[in-house]
């Protein structure tokens, strides 16, 4: 009798209590993610209970402050359950985004708890007036992941003094003030609720607004660590966990189903043996060089030292990697399983459809490959790169 090798566990390695119970919850409810398109607010609250939304919260207001890499791994095991419920968990990186806001907003903001949900709508930045203390404006913002679940939104905008425009803001105000319009009709990552959001006629005060791009108010190495490349890693990680939930789901497959034609199964076959080690090996190098370049990061901030541009730039770089590699490995993984995995009610075609989604974020574009290029000849990177 075959032996089915145990793969070791990517667990965090101190996994919050309950996890495999809300882990086994979210992957038998796939279906039901999807035909919302969004996922349902009970898990949204167990994904507060176990600490998602108050991981990059800092100890001061009771949050965890998480290290980048646990918080990555939390993401990388939910998305192998269900990269939807992963990409929405990985919206707790909200929390970095939020910490350039002033020490007095984030007090009032955590004043009562630290696991606020959080949803943004960036683009298109949105023309604002100044009024007396803040901004008023209106808009549509487009792709604002998670916004089903969230109590505090973010929106992007563009003040505007005369016929000239500021450089962009982003506005914090409450759930009550915004509308939500479903219209998320795409082929992958269904369940994440990327909605637009509709604001009419909002003034927001100039303390609950920052300047896109600008550094946290808080010292803290985690605060220190690079915003843009850590927003990028919290999304391509969900690609690796998709990757590894469709490995995962081959070799479950091969130990349930006996072929209707008499054919060997599944892992009986040699090619599929050649197949799935091959995708194997090329998901965990991508997986170690994403969590090296995090790990190289994160030991000189925890040292007092900053990262070089090039070392900003391996974190950018091996993000995009990382979600090529998912992507390839998923559709490789369901390539071995013939017909069987193009049916709906396989988990396959939505781990492949997930993980090709996942490579379509401007984060992660070809344009990656163009800045780390120029960089490695001396040459600058375009703006916004690091």
């Amino acid at each position: 009798m075959a032996h089915h090798a145990r793969r070791e566990t990517m667990h965090p390695p101190s996994a919050p209590a309950g996890l495999d119970t809300l882990l086994a919850d979210i992957k038998s409810r796939r279906r039901e993610f999807e035909r919302q398109q969004f996922i349902s607010q009970d898990i949204i609250e167990r994904f507060r209970e176990i600490g998602i939304y108050r991981a990059f919260v800092a100890k001061r207001f009771g949050g965890d402050e998480m290290a980048p890499a646990d918080f990555c791994r939390l993401i990388e095991t939910i998305s192998a359950a269900d990269g939807s419920a992963g990409w929405v968990a990985s919206f707790g990186a909200g929390a970095i985004y939020l910490s350039a806001l002033p020490v007095a907003t984030l007090e009032q903001i955590y004043a009562k708890t630290p696991n606020h949900v959080f949803a943004g709508g960036i683009f298109p930045p949105q023309p604002a007036t100044r009024v007396d203390g803040g901004f008023r404006f209106s808009g549509r913002w487009e792709w604002a992941s998670g916004c089903m679940g969230a109590d505090l939104f973010g929106a992007g905008i563009a003040p505007r003094t005369g016929d000239k425009f500021e450089l962009p803001r982003m506005a914090v105000l409450p759930r009550e003030k915004v509308r939500i319009e479903k219209n998320w009709d795409v082929v992958g990552l269904q369940g994440t609720g990327s909605h637009d959001i509709i604001l009419e006629d909002v003034t927001v005060p100039e303390d609950w607004t920052f300047l896109r791009g600008s550094k946290s108010s808080m010292t803290e190495p985690l605060y220190r660590y690079p915003a843009l490349s850590l927003a990028t890693q919290v999304l391509a990680i969900v690609g690796l966990g998709v990757a590894r939930g469709a490995i995962d789901e081959v070799i479950a497959m091969s130990a349930e189903r006996t072929s209707a034609t008499g054919a060997p199964k599944l892992g009986d076959r040699v090619y599929v043996q050649l197949e799935i080690a091959k995708v194997e090996a090329e998901l965990r190098a991508a997986r170690s060089w994403f969590y090296e370049a995090i790990d190289e990061v994160w030991q000189l901030l925890l040292a007092g030292k900053e990262p070089s541009p090039q070392q900003v730039s391996m974190l950018r770089l091996s993000s995009t990697h990382a979600t090529r590699v998912g992507a390839e490995v998923a559709r490789r993984a369901q390539m071995v399983t013939g017909m069987t995995g193009l049916y709906r009610a396989c988990p396959l075609s939505a781990y492949v459809n997930d993980a090709q989604t996942v490579t379509q974020h401007a984060f992660v574009g070809d344009i990656t490959y163009q800045n780390a290029g120029a960089m490695m000849f001396g040459l600058a990177p375009l703006p916004g790169y690091l």
